[in-house]
């Protein structure tokens, strides 16, 4: 080819290299060692033949005869900078040496031009994982998966997928797990091989105890190379097998397309962990002559699973002979809410929320009687203490949410193995609990009999009302307490925001004190995991940019000190990608819950104190906006300025570990 055909491009100024100097450089995606050799440059291919290492990071040795070789850094190996080749000069090997030229305003480099990109197994898997809905991608590209990323890049090029690179690994999976809570959609985390991938457990296993679709996609070391113990290298299959439902690993005979399109559907269909394992050589083979991506297209049935009759008649039978039913939902019955509220109005029912369904009902709802447990409120616990049936929808029964077995219980869940899981009840459902809620309203249409409880529940929130202004006069001098963090939180966070929270006082606070009206709430459920709210946030807010249904709704992320420190460095991914998230931080310097277990078990505080920097400096120095509140009187003002900001805010408020 002429050199009229080649592109030049500009890789160094003329005065830039010392003679005797070899320094990486590139052009177009080409990396390259650039070599001075007394005036005369060269511009040779950057990978060593032996194991790829970075000619360019080498040396220029000079040999007893004169002669310059350039050595690689790795191992040692030689070539001559102005030929390529190697000592003996073989004629069949050797590096590969780039047309270049010095002008006036640098040293150019001539390219050829770029082939057409030939489509590779990850650019199948990764159209195929869009098809199916996969739109965001949490993680970290290094060197097990560059062909996986590269394939990824493409599809973000195209406009399907948006991926956001992380700072912990661990933060990528909450990310995944916060994104599935409140879509019900999976979304990915990408690590490399290793280290990479298991950093990602915490997050995994978050999603699976909570059922919440994810799809894990990491790298691995060459095939040829898998079993001895490479560097890196792991039994990632045996190590993913407890959490993922679904783990394989892709060969150079699968098929690839199908391989995506199985992992895709166990997350979606079991609402749980998917795993895909990349070789580094299986990445960029070329796919298969006519190989097409795959897609959803006839693959999932429509999950309207009616009760059997007989099921539905002993259910109904019970709410006719009672006067005081209640309503317990769980957080299985998110996506059923309006019909299980015309059940509630049908029956006159309270309806009472496990800690995780918190806002799943508006609290200012005419039948909304709060969370139930130990997060909860007095009003719940009265109601289900002069009830004469529990109706429990989407509950697993934790005995965080303490559901009596002391009162008849009709028990309704689309997961078989929920049914009666922990104790025997009296009437076991099987049956989506949309489809069931209005079959029961209508099998009971005429039992109008029941106690009409709103009063009464009026008379109950009013009651716990007044008790939580009382709290607000309390004042130790030590901080500011919950009830006023909380009270201020309900006064200003948006109607239909996205709120995540972490664990500890500062979230079983949040359960007793915060209302909700229209807010979606997000947690580590049966985990329970620390550092869970902020990832998560920022997976909710991912969610905000490529689902319709939560385009522009505001994000807030609560913590405590101890529960942020956890994932402090991907505080700076909220600034890259300007998130708009508001986190709150309540730091009283302890780990408060644990000296409250260890007080409450008789045992001396011990090791639960922290040292903590300014969290709103670290804001500041991050690039966002960080708020520090000292006194309740400040509250009102510094919420609504970071809610008003367009971007990452920390408002960090010095907090009383005793007022929760």
């Amino acid at each position: 080819m002429s050199e009229k055909d080649l592109s030049w491009h500009h890789v160094a100024d003329v005065d830039e290299l010392p003679p005797g100097r070899v320094k990486t450089v590139v052009a177009g995606v080409h990396s390259m060692a650039l070599t001075n050799i007394d005036g005369e440059y060269t511009a040779m291919d950057n990978h060593c033949p032996h194991q790829g290492g970075p000619l360019g990071e080498g040396s220029i040795e000079v040999g007893a005869d004169g002669q310059c070789w350039l050595r690689c850094p790795w191992h040692g190996w030689d070539f001559d900078p102005k030929t390529g080749k190697p000592p003996g000069g073989h004629e069949d090997s050797g590096q590969k040496l780039y047309p270049l030229e010095v002008r006036d305003d640098g040293i150019y480099v001539g390219l050829e031009p770029v082939p057409e990109h030939e489509t590779t197994v990850t650019d199948l898997m990764a159209e195929t994982m869009t098809n199916w809905g996969v739109t965001s991608v949490f993680g970290m590209v290094g060197h097990s998966n560059l062909g996986l990323a590269d394939a990824l890049r493409r599809e973000e090029s195209k406009g399907r997928l948006n991926y956001y690179g992380i700072r912990h690994e661990g933060a990528a999976a909450f990310a995944c797990s916060g994104y599935a809570k409140l879509t019900g959609k999976p979304a990915a985390c990408l690590t490399i091989a290793g280290p990479g991938a298991t950093n990602l457990m915490t997050g995994l296993w978050d999603a699976k105890v909570d059922r919440a679709p994810l799809l894990a996609l990491t790298g691995q070391v060459d095939v040829q190379v898998l079993g001895p113990g490479a560097f890196q290298e792991i039994d990632l299959h045996s190590a993913f097998a407890p959490v993922a439902r679904f783990s394989q690993t892709v060969l150079h005979t699968s098929k690839h397309a199908e391989l995506m399109t199985l992992a895709c559907k166990n997350a979606i269909v079991e609402r749980d962990v998917a795993h895909l394992i990349f070789p580094d050589d299986v990445q960029t083979l070329p796919a298969a002559k006519g190989a097409s991506a795959s897609g959803p297209g006839g693959r999932i049935a429509r999950q309207a699973i009616a009760p059997d009759a007989e099921s539905l008649a002993e259910a109904a039978g019970l709410i006719r002979n009672s006067r005081r039913p209640i309503i317990i939902v769980g957080y299985g019955a998110r996506n059923a809410m309006s019909e299980v509220l015309a059940l509630a109005e049908r029956l006159h029912a309270p309806v009472l929320t496990t800690f995780k369904a918190k806002g799943q009902i508006s609290d200012h709802h005419p039948l909304a009687a709060g969370v139930l447990g130990r997060s909860g409120t007095p009003v719940a616990s009265w109601f289900m203490n002069e009830c004469d049936l529990i109706i429990a929808l989407g509950s697993s029964f934790s005995n965080h949410t303490g559901i009596t077995p002391k009162r008849p219980i009709i028990q309704i869940d689309f997961e078989r193995m929920a049914l009666g899981k922990f104790h025997s009840v009296t009437v076991p459902v099987w049956g989506e609990i949309g489809v069931t809620a209005v079959r029961l309203a209508e099998a009971v249409s005429d039992a109008a009999h029941h106690v009409d409880q709103r009063g009464e529940l009026a008379e109950r929130w009013a009651i716990w009302r007044d008790e939580k202004a009382s709290r607000l006069c309390d004042d130790q001098s030590n901080g500011v307490g919950s009830p006023n963090v909380f009270a201020a939180l309900t006064d200003a966070v948006p109607e239909d925001a996205i709120i995540s929270v972490d664990v500890g006082n500062n979230t079983y606070s949040f359960g007793r004190y915060f209302e909700c009206r229209n807010q979606r709430v997000l947690m580590s459920g049966y985990l329970g995991s620390i550092g869970f709210s902020f990832p998560a946030a920022i997976g909710a807010w991912a969610a905000t940019r490529d689902q319709e249904e939560y385009r522009e709704r505001k994000v807030v992320s609560i913590s405590g000190d101890g529960g942020f420190g956890q994932y402090l460095g991907d505080f700076t991914t909220a600034v890259k990608y300007n998130m708009n998230i508001t986190h709150v931080l309540l730091n009283n310097s302890e780990l408060g819950k644990i000296s409250k277990e260890q007080r409450a078990g008789e045992w001396p505080v011990w090791k639960t104190s922290l040292h903590n920097p300014s969290f709103a400096a670290f804001a500041r120095l991050c690039g966002a906006k960080g708020m520090l509140v000292k006194e309740s009187a400040q509250l009102p003002a510094a919420l609504d300025e970071a809610l008003s900001h367009d971007g990452p805010a920390l408002v960090e408020i010095l907090t009383d570990a005793e007022l929760i």
